[in-house]
């Protein structure tokens, strides 16, 4: 650590050693760990290798890649994916991304099909032991259906023969067999609820030849969503219900549904993606669980025999994908001054090591900034939730007078949230001195389902002013610069940064990352999964279409008076690229400064080094121009349609009805 005084130098233009080339080419996507009697698998996300998933195995202390460079681990179901493998008696099974078939490793490690049906995709599979097939999720693709068709799938580990087992819905997920064989219990919603509105639980018995029964709904009779069904060594049925508000855990018994131990907190999470979980159990029927307050994760043991709860001193602040076997789990976490971890968990000593780090490089407290949990009223009186990163580098410090550029960051989904864990990507702007504000904002997922309902009709409303009073909260606190402040987006959260850009006149400059710029086009062209999700975030169509036009930036151009840069994959299925690219067009004919770059092989998210690496650098070198500070860092420039009207209508214009 430095421990001479800081310089004085602008913000913004600080030189920070968390670097690009760090952050893509020292890091890596950790996700979907496995615990076994004998070994601990997790998927690896490698950006230095084209964004490959690769799957690896931990035994004794030994990590190995279980799969060749021709293997991508990972499988487009939803497009979001997630539940891509399984690890079963019979060995491993997996989804590969350019064919989508399950594959599995024959006996010299080398992976063979087992499926072969092109235009099938396949997701959280479990491996029914008693009568030799996998049970999964099966998305059909293939030509002629209106949308692709969803059901529950048996797959023979012999043939590869798919017989289908339960369908009649939109949507299914979480299939898990009892310990016996015996019975097997699964999810499935239908439009246009989305997996966090309304679930229904199912279950079935299972005959000696494998046939599977009539299907009966369990712990039936209200709108609740439900999450991760599980099976107790002793038979048991359990699962995650948020019909209190809260998503807390519960036992079945005899089709209803008993409370294990009230909290307001969460133990459950938006199913973005296949393979979630956030519990287990040990081999004396306890509960090691996972549960959320206040942005916070926290870590606890139930025991549903002696009704007590205990809560485990741990360092984690988020911890994620808890799996369970026996004694010892394994889970993804972070601290907030430590990136994401695969943890190996002990219950009996109840301590923790760490097998594999994202980021081959620790964390300097000389140049970390740590969150600061916010609450703040937003419009109509509402409370409102945000994470504050002050700028921090040891090594300098602002000129005199001077307040930093302010960033505001906003999540995806919007049902998803923000944590206090370390991110380098958070990092990468504080380092360089500037601030920033990750909210949570209306709609997010951690603080109840009423919060998370707050949003449904409201969405570009709502969400769009809790992001603008952050700011203005930071301004009036005298932490950061009116006339500096940018707000910043992905998907839904990039739908928030134009929509704060367009309808609201508090910030100076913006960058969407895949961003929803007309709505209406979003629901003709967006995948199965989401295309019904606008019905509760706008409102129904068509009987309400001109509020579709209404919130939807690309109509309202003419009420821009600021700067964009927009970042867009080619093969977006989610937002398609025709909305960034019309946006963009928009805005450079209105002759406001803007910029669009586009990754012609990406899809929804960024997956390869060099273009994570040129995004960063790219929107750095987009708010020096903006914000005229001097960087710090070489960048290649960036092509800024009409930046020559930055000094007569960007920095010089007053700041006009700042609080929207």
């Amino acid at each position: 650590m430095n421990k001479t005084k800081p310089m004085s130098k602008p913000y913004g233009g600080w030189i920070s050693p968390v670097t690009t080339d760090l952050i893509v080419g020292d890091t890596i996507r950790l996700g979907q760990p496995a615990i076994t009697d004998g070994a601990i698998y997790w998927t690896e996300g490698r950006p230095q290798e084209q964004g490959r998933n690769v799957l690896v195995r931990h035994v004794a202390g030994i990590v190995v890649d279980l799969v060749p460079q021709a293997i991508n681990v990972r499988t487009l179901a939803h497009e979001y994916g997630g539940g891509a493998y399984t690890v079963g008696k019979s060995g491993v099974f997996f989804s590969n991304v350019p064919d989508q078939q399950i594959h599995t490793l024959d006996a010299t490690g080398t992976p063979r099909a087992l499926t072969a049906t092109e235009g099938l995709r396949y997701a959280d599979a479990v491996e029914d032991t008693y009568h030799r097939r996998l049970i999964a999720v099966c998305e059909d693709h293939r030509p002629g259906n209106h949308e692709p068709l969803n059901f529950l799938a048996g797959i023979d580990l012999e043939t590869g023969a798919i017989t289908r087992i339960a369908d009649g819905h939109d949507f299914f997920s979480s299939p898990c067999l009892s310990p016996d064989g015996s019975r097997l219990a699964w999810l499935t919603w239908d439009h246009p609820d989305m997996p966090w509105d309304a679930t229904q639980l199912w279950l079935a018995d299972i005959g000696s030849d494998g046939r599977v029964g009539e299907p009966r709904r369990v712990a039936a009779g209200i709108a609740e969503s439900l999450f991760q069904p599980a099976w107790s060594p002793t038979g048991q049925l359990h699962v995650v219900s948020d019909r209190s508000g809260w998503w807390n855990l519960y036992r079945i018994d005899h089709d209803n549904a008993l409370p294990l131990h009230p909290l307001s907190a969460e133990f459950g999470k938006p199913q973005w993606l296949f393979g979630m979980t956030t519990y287990g159990f040990d081999s004396n029927g306890r509960i090691l669980c996972i549960y959320e307050q206040d942005a916070d994760s926290h870590l606890a043991i139930l025991d549903p025999s002696a009704q007590t709860f205990e809560e485990i001193d741990i360092p984690f602040c988020m911890m994620r994908d808890l799996h369970v076997c026996g004694e010892k789990a394994v889970f993804i976490g972070a601290t907030p001054g430590a990136c994401e971890s695969v943890i190996e968990f002990d219950l009996t000593t109840r301590t923790y090591h760490i097998l594999r780090s994202s980021s081959r490089i620790e964390a300097d407290p000389a140049y970390t900034s740590i969150a600061q949990a916010i609450r703040y009223t937003s419009s109509n009186g509402r409370t409102a939730h945000a994470l504050y990163y002050p700028p921090f580098n040891a090594d300098y410090a602002g000129l005199a007078g001077e307040r930093p550029p302010l960033l505001v960051l906003a999540h995806g989904g919007p049902t998803s949230s923000t944590d206090r864990s370390f991110k380098w990507g958070i990092q990468y702007w504080t380092s360089r001195g500037f601030a920033v504000v990750d909210v949570n904002y209306s709609g997010s997922s951690g603080y109840g389902r009423p919060y998370r309902q707050q949003l449904n009709g409201r969405w570009g409303v709502d969400d769009v002013d809790d992001a603008v009073a952050a700011a203005l909260w930071l301004v009036d606190q005298g932490l950061v610069d009116k006339d500096r402040l940018a707000v910043r987006g992905a998907s839904a959260g990039g739908y928030l940064a134009l929509s704060a850009l367009t309808f609201r006149t508090c910030f100076k400059a913006g960058a969407s990352h895949y961003g929803i710029g007309d709505l209406e086009a979003l629901l003709r062209e967006t995948h199965k999964f989401e295309s019904h999700y606008l019905f509760q975030l706008v409102g129904q169509y068509p009987e309400q279409k001109p509020l579709y036009y209404e919130r939807s930036p690309i109509n309202y151009t003419d009420r821009l008076s600021c700067a964009m840069i927009l970042f867009q994959g080619g093969e977006d299925k989610v937002v398609p690229p025709d909305q960034a690219e019309a946006m963009y067009r928009s805005v450079r004919a209105k002759g406001l400064p803007v910029a669009y770059v586009l990754f012609p092989d990406e899809q929804h998210g960024f997956r390869v080094a060099n273009n994570i690496r040129r995004c960063l650098e790219a929107e750095l070198y987009f708010y020096g121009k903006i914000f005229g500070f001097e960087l710090a860092d070489v960048i290649e420039p960036v092509t800024i349609d009409n930046l020559e009207t930055i000094a007569g209508r960007i920095i010089e214009d007053p700041h006009k009805n700042l609080r929207g």
